[in-house]
C-alpha cells in the first residue's frame, strides 16, 4: 500500500501542464468527485488497526501535496499566458502617440522679461533662496519691528531665528552691491516665499524678478522711462501705465506701478478687483541708507529698483484667472502652451 502512495506522490510531483485541458485533467484525477485519493481512503478498512494511523497520515500528506501542486500548476499556466502575450502583442491596439512637452508659461514669461531688459543693458544675477537677516531685511532698511520680520509673514528656519526663506529677490541685489562697484545694472529673477493663504490671487511660493540700476545721476525719470519701455514691450503699445505713491523700506520715494487690465479690457473682473487696473509691481529710488549699508557712497551715487511677480505678469499676458493653476501640474492646462516651445 505504501508503494502505491509513493507512486501517486511521484506522479503529482512530476505533473506538468501546458494548457487548460491538461490542468482540468489533473483536477479530475486528483481533486474531482471521483478522484484517485477516494480509492485510497476506501482502502482504510482493509488496513490492519495498528497501521491505520500511519496510513491516514500518509493520505492526508498526499492530499495536501495535491492542493499545493494544483496552485503551482495554475500559476505556471498564467505565466505561460503572460509570456505568450509579451511575445505576441495585440497589433490591433491603437498606438500611443508621441507627446511633446512644452515650456511652462512661467518659464516662458521669465525668459521674455529677461530678454526685454537685456536689450537695455541689464544682466542677470542670482542668489540663495535661504537667506540671513542681513541680506533679507537689515541691509534693506527694514526696521526691527517691521511686520515682515514676524512669523505670520515669513518662513523662518527652525532654531535659527536669523535665517529664513527669502521673501524677495532684493537680497540678491544686496549681494551684488556688496561685491560690485557702480555702475550696476542687474536683474534678479527667482523663487520667493511668504506665509500667505493660497487663493486665486496669492500663493506661499511664487516667483519675482527685481531690477537695480546704480550710477551717478540716476533719477526717478530714468525709472519711469525704463518701466514704460518694459510694459509696452511685454503687453503691447496700447498698454497704459500709471504710478501711485507708495512706501517701501528700501526705496524713497516709492511707487506702485499699474497697467490696464488686458483680461477684462478695463471693464472690471476678479483679477483687477473690478477697477480696470492691475498692479504689476513696486518701484522707487534706492534709499541712501541701503547704498551705505552695501558700501556704496550715497553722496556720489544714486539708483532705482523695481520688483514684480512673474505669476501676475503671466496671468495678464495669457489671460489666466487663477494663480493656483501654475503649480497644480494639470496636463489639460499645460497643453495650452505647447506653442511656446
Amino acid at each position: 500500500m505504501s508503494a502505491n502512495i509513493q507512486a501517486i506522490k511521484e506522479e503529482i510531483e512530476n505533473y506538468k501542464v501546458s494548457n487548460e485541458e491538461e490542468l482540468e485533467q489533473y483536477r479530475l484525477r486528483f481533486i474531482g468527485r471521483k478522484n484517485i485519493l477516494g480509492d485510497l481512503f476506501a482502502e482504510m478498512k482493509n488496513v490492519p488497526a495498528e497501521e491505520r494511523k500511519a496510513y491516514g497520515q500518509q493520505i492526508n500528506e498526499l492530499k495536501d501535496a495535491v492542493t499545493t501542486k494544483f496552485q503551482e500548476l495554475i500559476q505556471s499556466l498564467e505565466n505561460l499566458k503572460g509570456d505568450a502575450q509579451e511575445d505576441h502583442p495585440d497589433l490591433t491596439l491603437p498606438s500611443r502617440p508621441d507627446t511633446v512637452g512644452a515650456i511652462h508659461p512661467l518659464s516662458a514669461t521669465r525668459a521674455e522679461i529677461i530678454r526685454i531688459f537685456e536689450r537695455i543693458g541689464f544682466n542677470v544675477s542670482e542668489g540663495p533662496e535661504i537667506e540671513d537677516d542681513w541680506h533679507n531685511f537689515s541691509a534693506l532698511n527694514f526696521p526691527e519691528n517691521h511686520p515682515a520680520r514676524e512669523m505670520q509673514d515669513t518662513f523662518f528656519v527652525e532654531k535659527k531665528p536669523d535665517i529664513a526663506l527669502r521673501t524677495h529677490t532684493s537680497s540678491v541685489q544686496v549681494r551684488v552691491m556688496e561685491n560690485q562697484k557702480p555702475p550696476i545694472r542687474t536683474l534678479s529673477p527667482g523663487r520667493v516665499y511668504r506665509n500667505e493663504a493660497i487663493s486665486a490671487r496669492a500663493h506661499c511660493v511664487f516667483h519675482q524678478v527685481e531690477g537695480l540700476f546704480v550710477d551717478e545721476g540716476v533719477s526717478f525719470a530714468d525709472l519711469k522711462q525704463t518701466l514704460y519701455y518694459f510694459a509696452k514691450e511685454l503687453f503691447g503699445k496700447q498698454t497704459k501705465v500709471r504710478f501711485r505713491p507708495s512706501y517701501f523700506p528700501f526705496t524713497e520715494p516709492s511707487a506702485e506701478m499699474d497697467i490696464t487690465c488686458n483680461i477684462c479690457g478695463g471693464e472690471g473682473c476678479n483679477i483687477c478687483k473690478y477697477s480696470g487696473w492691475v498692479e504689476i509691481g513696486g518701484a522707487g529710488m534706492v534709499d541712501p541708507n541701503v547704498l551705505d549699508n552695501c558700501g556704496i557712497d550715497s553722496k556720489k551715487y544714486s539708483g532705482f529698483a523695481f520688483g514684480m511677480g512673474i505669476e501676475r505678469i503671466t496671468m495678464l499676458k495669457y489671460q489666466i484667472r487663477d494663480l493656483r493653476l501654475f503649480t497644480e501640474n494639470d496636463v489639460r492646462f499645460l497643453r495650452q502652451f505647447t506653442s511656446l516651445s
